[in-house]
């Protein structure tokens, strides 16, 4: 009992803010490897997602910030279609924010 509390002091010492973070990441890569169709991972090569795609730009070379991969589901860009009728707000904010922190893009 001793050490359930223990744990659970511990994890309580977590800031909230990494933990949603870490969950946004999470849901962010998902939807990077299968989440989307046609799926990022077809076109892009991700290290981070393990995935080789032949067609887009190398994202771990090009390193996009947020902004700029939010902009490019939501518009499309070159031969990449737009995701603003399959991807609401928040699965964008996500898949965003994994690609740009995936890449190592600046934060």
């Amino acid at each position: 009992m001793r050490v359930a509390l223990a744990v659970c002091c511990l994890l309580g010492n977590v800031p909230v803010a990494a933990q949603d973070d870490a969950a946004l990441l999470a849901r962010g890569r998902l939807l990077f490897t299968q989440g989307t169709a046609p799926s990022c991972a077809l076109c892009h090569t991700l290290k981070d997602a393990g995935t080789h795609g032949a067609i887009g730009p190398v994202l771990d070379e090009l390193q996009p910030d947020a902004s700029r991969v939010a902009s490019a589901l939501r518009s499309g860009i070159g031969a990449m279609p737009s995701y603003r009728a399959t991807l609401d707000d928040a699965q964008i904010a996500a898949l965003a924010r994994y690609v740009a922190k995936a890449s190592g893009a600046a934060p």
